[in-house]
């Protein structure tokens, strides 16, 4: 890490106003402070962060410095080396603000190294994970998952004693029988139905001969619940945003317990969303379109990813998969977290893939739903794009994942992302050429998100480099501020962008330009300080003022000791250049 880069880490804290995520400051005026164990666990068993010594995170993040940066450089290598297992991060003294800092950056570890412990006190009492801007010991559970994940989980090939090919549905078997047969004859076709289900791990070996797998039973059983009463799916549709109404005494207005094998929870599910649903309409092409408050592809792919995905191993057995509706949102829960290489961050992408329970969904992508005979898991890696991208289409925003490594949660709200109301006060903003993209951008900042290149992405089906392009042109237009850079680089409202409507104002910056430049010759650098503008809003202006005739430039147009002037000869402005095309700016805006 730079200068640059810590300057970046510490504008960001004393922006937020207390650690981050992948933040932590400590003022280690007399040597390393309390609590660096638990964070250096955190940090690789998370996402991993960055340590900051000579931090006072109580006085706004004021830089107090280090007394001895050497010695407390050595002491950080030497307490992460100690851990189990040993850490390498990588620790810089870097002089920031006339004081000395000492700055580690911690690396996640690989999936097959975590936890991360301190020795000390053992691994269940000494691993930690990052949550908010603090250190939380895990739970034995926590432990105990990611010590499974080191491997290829087998928990859903272990035997369920007393089992047998009596305890499957027939007609689900002989349907699942006769599809293997038909669509792979060169692994299946000579072979009996024992031998089919011993082959596809419906039936295991155990000491008192064949017996169904829990994957087996779980996909094809009469009532898999009769062994394991919460491997089921609950749903419950809650009256207010908090859950029950208190005063009325009214806990739910519906609520199921889905039983049986997956497809059939899957089907008792969906039914009882679709009852609960309203409808709402929407504007398409000439007319409107009544459409449900929540595209039916969308459920239908959370609900099988948290039934196939949810942890099976004998620790979480109790715990079922959670479908809970609330006015403004839907919440579905499992148990268990992202397994894998996959992070939240990179759900959706291509080529990033992974499965906790595979002999599971390789029995589910041959067995159908008993309503329309679609196999169960028929968009194997590619269900969390086709939810993004209907959402997407609905004019929805898009989901919000959290991985809690105990559980793993899917959030979509109700609401059209571009409502009526949102629509007006883009208007209002009275800025002209915005893209779709900005919109929908426009819309989140406005609910209240702060907005990266991958959220921006995730929500608009845009590149990265497009991405970049119109996150910056809403900064030029004075609608979003810029946090930060490169990778802490995120986007949030501005002030006068939050405004209502009837208070907002065209982003015009001609006369501060012009009155900067009353008298003398100025940089743009300069410009941008005495105007209060950001350097990328003083350069598109100044850029426009060129072309209209209202500023000379001073000099090379290439050197850095570029400056401006206030041209002799004063004319009818031309369009707003914070427009992405050269239509003049004559119709109304909007999104």
């Amino acid at each position: 890490m730079n200068v640059a880069e810590l300057a970046d880490v510490v504008d960001c804290l004393r922006a937020i106003g207390r650690d981050d995520l992948r933040i932590e400051a400590k003022r280690a005026g007399g040597g390393l402070p309390q609590g660096l164990r638990e964070t250096l666990s955190a940090f690789s068993n998370t996402d991993g962060g960055v340590i900051v010594l000579g931090l006072d995170e109580h006085s706004g993040f004021v830089a107090t410095g280090v007394g001895d940066p050497g010695k407390i450089s050595a002491d950080l290598v030497d307490l992460a080396r100690k851990m189990e297992p040993p850490l390498r991060p990588i620790v810089e003294v870097l002089l920031f603000e006339s004081v000395m800092l000492v700055v580690a950056e911690v690396p996640e570890l690989p999936r097959d190294q975590k936890p991360c412990f301190n020795p000390g006190a053992g691994i269940v009492n000494g691993s930690y994970i990052r949550v908010g801007d603090s250190d939380r010991k895990m739970t034995s559970y926590e432990v105990q998952l990611m010590l499974a994940n080191r491997g290829q989980p087998r928990h859903d090939e272990e035997p369920v004693p007393g089992t047998g090919v009596d305890d499957l549905d027939p007609i689900a078997l002989r349907g699942y029988i006769d599809r293997l047969r038909s669509t792979r004859p060169h692994a299946y076709a000579d072979l009996d139905d024992g031998g089919v289900l011993r082959s596809a791990k419906v039936l295991v070996p155990h000491e008192t001969g064949s017996v169904l797998s829990v994957g087996g039973l779980l996909s094809l059983g009469r009532l898999p619940q009769h062994y394991f009463p919460q491997l089921m799916v609950s749903f419950v549709h809650y009256p207010t945003v908090d859950g029950a109404e208190i005063g009325s005494g009214v806990r739910y207005l519906d609520s199921i317990v889905a039983e049986g094998p997956v497809p059939v929870m899957l089907q008792e599910v969906l039914r009882a969303l679709r009852r609960n649903m309203t409808r709402r309409a929407v504007v398409n092409g000439l007319g409107r379109e009544d459409i449900w408050e929540y595209p039916e592809i969308v459920l239908r792919e959370a609900v099988v990813n948290a039934v196939v995905h949810r942890d099976l191993s004998p620790d979480s057995r109790g715990t079922q998969v959670q479908v809970e509706m609330y006015p403004d949102r839907l919440v579905v829960r499992n148990p268990g977290g992202l397994f894998g290489t996959v992070t939240v961050d990179d759900l959706g992408e291509d080529g990033i893939s992974s499965s906790r329970n595979a002999m599971l969904l390789r029995i589910l992508r041959d067995v159908v739903l008993p309503d329309d005979g679609r196999p169960v898991c028929e968009n194997v890696g590619s269900g969390i794009r086709t939810m993004v991208a209907a959402l997407r289409a609905a004019g929805m925003r898009p989901p919000e994942f959290r991985d809690k490594i105990s559980h793993f949660s899917v959030t979509f709200g109700n609401h059209a992302l571009l409502g009526d109301d949102v629509v007006a006060w883009i208007r209002g903003l009275r800025q002209a050429g915005l893209t779709d993209g900005q919109c929908v951008g426009l819309a989140l900042l406005r609910d209240g998100d702060l907005l990266d290149n991958q959220t921006y992405r995730r929500a608009t089906g845009v590149d990265s480099r497009v991405a970049t392009a119109e996150l910056q042109n809403l900064v030029a237009r004075g609608l979003a501020e810029q946090i930060g850079t490169k990778r802490w680089t995120s986007y949030r409202l501005t002030v006068t962008a939050a405004q209502p409507p009837s208070s907002a104002q065209p982003a015009d910056r001609r006369a501060q330009i012009l009155a900067v430049l009353e008298s003398e010759e100025l940089g743009r650098g300069e410009i941008a300080i005495r105007a209060d503008l950001t350097d990328v809003t003083a350069r598109r202006w100044l850029r426009t003022m060129v072309s209209e005739g209202l500023l000379e430039q001073v000099g090379n147009s290439r050197s850095r000791n570029l400056k401006y002037r206030r041209a002799d000869t004063l004319f009818q402005p031309s369009p707003d250049p914070n427009t992405t095309d050269n239509t003049a700016n004559t119709d109304e805006p909007g999104p």
